[in-house]
């Protein structure tokens, strides 16, 4: 097979060119700009293209698919002579189905939690040693990839993303992956530029379901309302398999399960919060579906760090810890400040949380988030006004973010740097740090305030 990625230098775009290239395609590719660590990891593999920029010379009838990036446009020069010449385009998650179209799919969709829960069916399956390819939306320790396709692989676990799919096919990524198994964590309204109403981002979630295959399965979250109501009225033909909070009990700030099946029926666990109890019993019941019993999920799930950037320790000590979020959404806010809160009672906890995405920035969005971080002591919310000029969106207030999320214990920064200088101002005895953001507060690093907090 000979495949050309436009965009390549996406942080999926670049591990599917990765993956392709070792399943023994003829891989090239273009794009603007490819920054790290994609730059370095398709030139390890001759991957890398000479130049940055668009080569339509690269586009020719000797390519069996084009592979076209979300970063690309309408207008890119390469995708036009692909249209020219009647080549099979893809979208890069309609090129996933198409490679795994004869295996089983499990696919992990909902608004937060999709991540986790397909890091950890890939941990689970990885310490089992059972073969599967996999799609998932983070790098994980243990895996080269965020893509692995091969022909011997039987199972694929893919995580469904719910936003556009490429500039010339905007459905939703997840109604392209037709899944087998399916499991619909939470629905929460996020990504106001594609999906304008609440009503409207529900229904995605609707056509999710109903594309599953026939005499498939749906597993769910019955805790969120949202979530119950889609899944109750699937069809008859597919089985449903309904979980919530695990029984559970914390010491010492570790959390153990209780009353499984496993050793004398507890099980020390290295991650917390009830929204990754949850994931992990949604993640118990697919693990279930594709032949793993519950003794040997529990035994594989003690060794689960989390994945990148999911509630991420950057240091700690007996009197201090600080971690670092990729929570961004206002389910994913509050969920996360109560998770390190009830993890650490006797603690006060500091929470930063940066407004970067389309949403967070939008004016009639920021409502959203009233009360997201109430369970904070104090809690900086940052937000950069240029940022929003480049996303050509309505300014916005300090004062009207504040009014926003409501509450005594905001402050609000439109300076990372005096939001850092204030932080390091501070004394982290008895009190945990927890930095929130899709992206990095404008280049704070985190290690080195790690190191700067916790003594």
């Amino acid at each position: 097979m000979n495949v050309h990625l436009i965009a390549i230098g996406g942080s999926a775009m670049h591990n599917m060119a990765i993956a392709m290239h070792k399943k023994g395609f003829i891989v090239t590719g273009s794009d603007d700009e490819i920054l790290e660590p994609s730059k370095s990891r398709l030139a390890k593999l001759n991957l890398l293209p000479a130049r940055e920029g668009w080569d339509v010379n690269k586009i020719h009838k000797g390519l069996d698919a084009v592979i076209l990036g979300m970063h690309a446009r309408i207008d890119n020069p390469e995708l036009l002579k692909a249209q020219e010449l009647g080549l099979k385009i893809y979208s890069y998650p309609e090129y996933i189905y198409e490679q795994t179209k004869d295996k089983i799919r499990v696919v992990i969709g909902g608004s937060h939690g999709k991540t986790t829960i397909t890091a950890m069916i890939l941990h689970v399956l990885n310490y089992h040693k059972i073969d599967c390819d996999y799609l998932v939306g983070a790098q994980l320790e243990g895996f080269d990839t965020m893509v692995k396709l091969t022909k011997e692989a039987k199972i694929a676990v893919i995580e469904g993303d719910e936003y556009l799919s490429s500039p010339i096919d905007r459905r939703p990524k997840f109604h392209l992956y037709k899944p087998n198994i399916a499991i619909l964590s939470g629905i929460a309204w996020d990504h106001i530029n594609v999906f304008p109403t609440y009503a409207n981002y529900v229904d995605q979630f609707n056509i999710f379901v109903d594309l599953i295959e026939p005499n498939g399965s749906i597993v769910y979250c019955e805790l969120d309302k949202e979530v119950k109501a889609v899944c109750e009225k699937v069809r008859s033909d597919i089985k449903k398999f309904p979980y919530a909070i695990p029984e559970h009990k914390i010491e010492n700030g570790i959390t153990v399960l209780t009353n499984c099946k496993f050793a004398d029926g507890n099980c020390e666990l290295q991650i917390f919060g009830e929204h990754n109890l949850m994931n992990l019993n949604g993640a118990r019941l697919v693990c279930n579906q594709i032949g793993v019993s519950d003794e040997q999920f529990y035994e594989a799930i003690r060794s689960f760090t989390g994945a990148a950037k999911r509630l991420e320790v950057i240091k700690k000590n007996a009197a201090t810890a600080m971690y670092k979020d990729f929570a961004h959404s206002p389910s994913k806010l509050k969920a996360t400040t109560q998770a390190v809160k009830k993890q650490f009672p006797n603690r006060k906890l500091i929470a930063c949380m940066e407004l970067h995405t389309f949403s967070s920035l939008n004016e009639d969005f920021l409502k959203e988030y009233k009360d997201s971080m109430e369970l904070a002591d104090e809690a900086f919310v940052y937000f950069n006004p240029h940022t929003i000029e480049h996303k050509k969106l309505k300014p916005i207030t300090e004062d009207q973010v504040k009014q926003a999320f409501g509450g005594n214990n905001i402050k609000v920064y439109t300076d990372s740097k005096i939001l850092l200088s204030d932080l390091l101002k501070m004394n982290f005895s008895t009190k945990n740090l927890l930095m929130m953001s899709s992206g990095n507060f404008d280049g704070i690093d985190f290690k080195d305030l790690g190191e700067k907090v916790v003594l």
